[in-house]
């Protein structure tokens, strides 16, 4: 079927003439009239079908269009400043080394009805993808990178009841932990809140940039609910997720660029312990 519309699209032209000259001869012109109407009815199905085609044309192109968006859009985001090195706060000045990278990929397959939710990606290896890397979409985090084939990458979702990620109140920079408790899939629990914190519903949890996977700064859901329990160390929130992990088609896959170092040098720390 497929092909039969691309050859119908290839040879559009010479259809088109046929029909309308099939349509030419079984109207016979007479009078003004009559010539009006024809020209009429000529322009109308000469439109109806150039409407069709293009339709057709522009729904088999519909892929193609999305994928060179994808690779767009990682394109700016790799030019974006959170994307370099800071070099100095206060003048806001960036190295012109890069701190991270991003890849384009499409969602293969997607579960989030199991508590241990996973996703698979159309990058792997040959990509330069490898474990531990960071997923986003365009409006908030998915996962990390857990296994990676040849042309292939599996991730660990957000809806994961064994995924944490670093996160941090937006307005006042506190640390917390966010997590799924396996229940709805489009809320999430922010745990570790210290209990002088004042949250409120609407305030924005966004990623710490403190685990080396995602930069500072993606978002992660807006408060619903702040949960106190008198005589707690710490207090916990509940999320509304910005992404809605039932309708993904497109991802970006995070690379950390200074992370072999960065992680050399804890184990140097971690091993003085």
């Amino acid at each position: 079927m497929r092909q039969l519309f691309s050859y119908i699209l290839k040879q559009y032209f010479f259809f088109l003439f046929l029909l309308l000259e099939i349509f030419a001869v079984s109207l016979i012109v007479q009078n003004n009239y009559q010539g009006a109407s024809f020209y009429n009815s000529t322009n109308k199905f000469t439109g109806s079908i150039f409407s069709t085609f293009d339709n057709i044309n522009a729904y088999f192109h519909l892929k193609k269009a999305n994928t060179e968006l994808v690779e767009e859009n990682a394109m700016l985001r790799n030019l974006v400043e959170s994307s370099y090195i800071k070099g100095d706060s206060i003048r806001k000045t960036y190295s012109k080394d890069s701190l991270y990278q991003f890849i384009g990929a499409k969602v293969i397959s997607n579960t989030i009805n199991k508590r241990k939710n996973y996703l698979m990606l159309d990058k792997g290896s040959k990509h330069g993808i490898k474990k531990e890397m960071g997923v986003i979409s365009p409006k908030g985090i998915l996962g990390t990178v857990i296994e990676v084939s040849e042309n292939y990458s599996t991730v660990m979702s957000v809806l994961h009841i064994n995924n944490k990620v670093s996160a941090r109140i937006k307005k006042n920079r506190h640390m917390g932990g966010m997590i799924w408790d396996g229940n709805n899939y489009r809320k999430g629990l922010l745990t570790d809140i210290p209990t002088h914190v004042n949250l409120v519903k609407g305030d924005t949890v966004i990623t710490s940039g403190n685990s080396h996977v995602f930069p500072e700064g993606i978002e992660i859901g807006i408060v619903e609910e702040y949960l106190r329990k008198p005589g707690d160390k710490f207090n916990t929130a509940i999320i509304d997720y910005s992404v809605d992990y039932n309708n993904l088609f497109y991802a970006y896959i995070i690379t950390n660029l200074k992370r072999d170092e960065i992680e050399q040098l804890d184990s140097l720390v971690n091993n003085e312990e």
